[in-house]
């Protein structure tokens, strides 16, 4: 079967099933694994899926993908977002890490800092960061949500409220064609919009599956962001808004 008839049979699987496989597919269709990873990349390329690992989602606009397999896909370009963004924080600062896979990469990647002091309202934050000593480390209150490991509400926005940080690194669930900085947690979009207002500079970390995505809750505009980082170049109208506000985007390569 040509791939102009595999497409349409895929996502019609992926409607009725809520989930694809590379296996099963390659299994239905008798072809090659690898084929099937260039039909699944090529659907998530034109938004038509969302990529995990093994397999593709159907891409949603009111519900986030499970956060297992959002810690899995694009892991590589969240490394290398993450490295790069990781360089720019200098030692002997303050800054913190909210919720996300890709701000726990950033994490790792600031393992070996010195004289950080570092809050957050994510637990697997804390955790990474925990055996470097030259770290100190501010866990928020706040209502645990069990799927992450994050803390949100109100209680970690007070906590938040009682500092001014030097850096801020935020991860989000979308960015749409006009800029806007979308999640899907209304409490974590609180606690987000409190860490952008206590930061001096406030970076953003966001892969390109983010581009293709929709949330339905607004944290901020690119516009009250310092620097974003990100493994692709921006559609041409969102580069040019974002150079016209001074948002400076670093495009890393892998």
């Amino acid at each position: 079967m040509s791939q102009t008839f595999r497409l349409p049979e895929i996502l019609e699987i992926a409607r009725r099933e809520g989930k694809v496989t590379v296996d099963g597919l390659a299994e239905r269709f008798g072809v090659t694994l690898q084929t099937i990873r260039r039909d699944l990349t090529e659907l998530a390329e034109a938004g038509r899926l969302e990529r995990v690992h093994g397999g593709a989602v159907l891409p949603s606009g009111t519900t986030n993908i499970v956060y297992e397999e959002r810690r899995s896909l694009n892991a590589d370009a969240k490394a290398s977002i993450a490295e790069t963004c990781a360089a720019r924080i200098p030692n002997d600062i303050s800054v913190f890490l909210n919720i996300g896979t890709s701000t726990e990469a950033v994490a790792r990647g600031l393992s070996r800092h010195t004289g950080l002091l570092v809050v957050t309202n994510n637990l697997t934050i804390a955790n990474i960061l925990a055996p470097n000593e030259s770290c100190e480390v501010i866990v928020t209150g706040g209502s645990l949500r069990r799927s992450d490991g994050g803390l949100v509400g109100s209680l970690a926005a007070e906590t938040i409220r009682q500092f001014k940080f030097d850096f801020a690194v935020i991860g989000c669930s979308a960015l749409d064609e006009e800029g806007d900085i979308l999640d899907f947690d209304i409490q974590e979009v609180g606690v987000s919009q409190a860490i952008i207002r206590q930061s001096r500079r406030t970076f953003l970390v966001a892969d390109h599956s983010k581009l293709t995505r929709s949330a339905p809750a607004r944290i901020a505009s690119l516009s009250e962001i310092d620097t974003l980082f990100t493994d692709t170049p921006l559609p041409p109208a969102l580069a040019r808004r974002c150079a016209d506000w001074g948002t400076d985007v670093i495009t890393t390569t892998l």
